[in-house]
């Protein structure tokens, strides 16, 4: 013990039992005037109670507690003076664990510790603090008084929380320490409310533990504290980051990408934030300016935190012309990131000037903005704009640490917003060639709903010939082909314009999708044979499907083309097992269909190879995330394509790519009829019977006279013409179908009766008097069948 220190030893009563040479140095007290004597008689003042303390009657204390207090207590000097002093209480045990007596050790609050435990106490750069049951403060090291803003004698006997403030993080360190002291079990905390006296606020890693006696009793707590501000900002930076990789690019347009990133920015890194692009960059046709002076630029989007943040001065879709000397124009001409404070003297003119154009914009002017981060928006080696990002609302502001992480976010959207201004180039080119080549609008149909997408090549070879088609046909059925012709240029677009001529002419026939692959296989043959020169390089791949929404059958053929993705109701997706082909034009070899009975509401995606081959790529993990992205949540067919592309489509696409997307419907019962019909001539009429009962049913009584007629017409010559079973089957869609089938192979021919024919007058009255008519061909028989037009409801 130094000099300083002082120790007295004083019974269960409180009263003074053994005396040191330290306890005389220290108050001046002898032990023979202090031996006997009440501990609280050394007391100038009662703990609290701010006068000088009463001598009890009995000179005793009673039992039950400690004579003095832990902590900071005022002493009375045997000359009159008051002396300050820390105070440490032990009790000692006796027989029973009944407390016998008390240990006190003091030493003046200002002394400086001599041990080496005290020293390390004393000199952490930790802030480390002792506190009574009570949560009172005993001591404190040096940097503890600093981090709660006081001194070691302003601090002592208060509570942490009287002495912190009340706020969300000293109430948890609060309840935490309660919990300490009750449970005797160490806790750790993290807080990030502001502590002592800066203004900022501050992140600390909290740890406390029970601190016990001899006996293993806790008798107060001791709390050290790391500032990890720092650490905490970082992770904050990293966390922006990830959410800039998953929030950015979610469509490809070019200004919801701009307010994707404000909304990045406002208000979790600024108060306010706003998105300025090179006036080129918003026209998807026009080159990158170069060589102008005056750098232009078009405000794309802006967001702000609150009324107190600063207000606009450019309106959306306004351009804007920033001055030499204002922050985004050095960034947009340094090419990195450039921060500008409160002081600086260009960007004080800076900010008087454009508080000008906001009072004049909205009758406001910005005001307490104290610093801006300015940031150039560059992907691939292009200037696409600048980001800007203000701060007056929160009193800290930026700092260096700001502009590189305001960089990694500004070139990830810069990126997003190269890419979306290269797909809406690219758009602008599919459009043209889809008007001349493609299906301009598809057919209305009830068997399927459609949705497609077709991405030329930016690539230097060219357009490519890749193809698709929604043909409707007989007894609502649909075909759906897609095809891709080998190489680029006119000779590849000029045959992707006969293919699909040819096939929708073979459509037309009603062949099986098997002989109309087979068909179109001749066809380009003959094509590479009458090109001699090109023989090597003239193939193509085609699909062709054909759905039924009555029997829910899909059959698909394929030549050398990648197998459709089927996704079902339940949310399982799977490649479609098909026989494989050969390419077109390779012949000698038969093509096979794979038919499937499909549930409503599945997707069938058919897709052209560009969306999942390419250099580099594996074409298995392509169309595993092929299948993956169909699964996703989408609020449409439409909305699935742009997932579907997104997900499965490379950055720079290497060839054409062509997307087709078909959820399948199916008629009800009550949408669909059938009969089968004797092949005798007296059941004609029961037959037209029942034709007109069922139109009464399905309330189309307006056109039961020209039905009757037509099922009379077509059943009287299966009978005659045809051969057994015979089926009538009805089917009520957007047009009124009459269907007669027969197992003979022979087709009818319309033709004019002459004027003495007896017969041969049937089907030209079909023919005038429904929509369309025809045959097709089907296992072991033939179907003929006509389409009238429905009345409008």
């Amino acid at each position: 013990m130094d000099d300083a220190s002082a120790a007295l030893v004083a019974d269960a009563r409180g009263v003074v039992t053994g005396w040191s040479e330290g306890a005389r140095r220290l108050t001046g007290f002898s032990a023979d005037e202090a031996v006997g004597r009440p501990v609280r008689d050394l007391l100038a003042e009662e703990p609290g109670s701010g006068e000088m303390a009463e001598e009890p009657d009995s000179g005793e204390i009673p039992h039950g507690g400690p004579p003095l207090p832990q902590g900071t207590v005022t002493v009375r000097h045997r000359d009159g003076h008051a002396l300050t002093l820390r105070i440490e209480v032990s009790p000692l045990y006796g027989p029973g664990d009944e407390t016998a007596g008390y240990v006190i050790t003091a030493a003046p609050a200002g002394a400086r510790e001599t041990s080496l435990g005290g020293l390390v106490f004393e000199q952490s750069s930790l802030p480390i603090s002792v506190f009574d049951t009570d949560h009172r403060f005993v001591r404190l090291n040096a940097a503890a008084c600093e981090a709660m803003g006081g001194s070691e004698e302003t601090l002592l006997g208060r509570t942490f929380l009287d002495a912190a403030g009340p706020s969300e993080g000293t109430r948890s360190i609060d309840r935490n320490m309660r919990e300490v002291v009750e449970t005797g079990r160490s806790m750790r905390d993290e807080t990030y409310s502001q502590v002592g006296a800066g203004p900022d606020e501050q992140t600390w890693d909290v740890e406390m533990w029970p601190l016990r006696d001899t006996t293993g009793r806790v008798v107060g707590a001791a709390l050290a504290g790391l500032d990890s501000t720092e650490q905490h900002r970082a992770r904050l930076r990293l966390a922006l980051i990830d959410e800039a990789t998953t929030s950015l690019g979610t469509t490809l347009d070019v200004v919801r990408t701009a307010e994707e990133l404000v909304a990045l920015l406002v208000p979790d890194f600024a108060d306010f934030a706003a998105v300025d692009l090179l006036d080129w960059v918003l026209d998807a046709e026009a080159p990158p300016l170069r060589g102008d002076p005056d750098v232009v630029v078009r405000r794309a989007a802006h967001a702000s935190a609150g009324p107190r943040a600063p207000a606009t001065a450019v309106p959306l879709g306004r351009t804007d012309v920033y001055p030499p000397y204002s922050p985004p124009a050095r960034a947009l001409r340094a090419g990195r990131a450039v921060l500008a404070r409160t002081g600086e003297k260009d960007f004080d003119r800076w900010m008087a000037e454009r508080g000008a154009e906001a009072l004049r914009a909205c009758g406001a002017r910005p005001t307490g903005i104290h610093s801006e981060l300015a940031v150039p928006l560059r992907a691939r080696g292009i200037t696409l704009g600048v980001a800007v990002a203000v701060r007056n609302v929160r009193p800290d502001g930026f700092v260096a640490d700001d502009a590189p992480l305001a960089e990694e976010i500004a070139s990830r959207a810069a990126v997003c917003v190269d890419n979306a201004r290269r797909f809406a180039r690219e758009r602008a080119t599919a459009l043209t060639l889809q008007h001349s080549l493609l299906p301009r609008v598809l057919p209305g149909q009830a068997a399927l709903e459609i949705a497609h997408r077709y991405l030329p090549s930016a690539s230097a070879a060219g357009i490519g010939g890749d193809w698709f088609d929604v043909i409707p046909l007989s007894g609502t059925r649909v075909a759906l082909v897609v095809g891709d012709v080998v190489g680029h240029g006119i000779p590849s677009t000029a045959t992707m314009g006969r293919l699909c001529t040819a096939v929708r002419t073979l459509a037309d026939v009603d062949l099986p999708p098997e002989e109309l692959l087979t068909h179109l296989d001749d066809l380009v043959a003959h094509l590479a044979a009458d090109e001699r020169e090109d023989v090597p390089e003239l193939g193509a791949t085609c699909l062709y499907a054909v759905y039924d929404p009555v029997s829910r059958r899909l059959a698909v053929a394929g030549a050398g083309h990648p197998p459709p993705a089927l996704l079902m109701p339940d949310g399982t997706c799977r490649l479609v097992p098909l026989n494989p082909g050969p390419p077109l034009g390779v012949g000698g070899l038969p093509f096979e269909a794979t038919e499937l009975e499909l549930p409503e509401g599945c997707v069938v995606a058919f897709y052209t190879d560009g969306l999942v081959e390419g250099r580099g790529r594996d074409v298995d993990h392509s169309t595993g995330e092929l299948c993956r992205a169909l699964k996703a949540p989408a609020e449409s067919l439409d909305a699935l394509c742009d997932v579907v592309l997104k997900a499965v489509l490379p950055e720079e696409p290497g060839d054409d790519v062509a997307l087709l997307l078909a959820r399948t419907r199916a008629l009800g019962a009550g949408q669909v009829a059938v009969r089968d019909v004797s092949p005798d001539p007296g059941e004609v009429p029961a037959v037209r019977q029942w034709a007109v009962d069922l139109l009464s049913d399905w309330e189309l009584e307006d056109v039961a006279f020209v039905t009757e007629l037509v099922v009379s017409e077509l059943v009287t010559n299966a009978i005659r013409y045809g051969e057994p079973p015979l089926r009538l089957r009805l089917i009520r869609d957007r047009t009124l179908i009459c269907e007669v089938s027969d197992c003979s192979p022979t087709s009818p021919h319309l033709r004019r009766a002459h004027a003495f024919d007896e017969g041969g007058r049937g089907l030209l009255l079909v023919a005038q008097l429904t929509q369309r008519w025809g045959s097709r061909q089907a296992d072991g028989g033939k179907t003929i069948w006509a389409e009238q037009a429905l009345p409008r409801r």
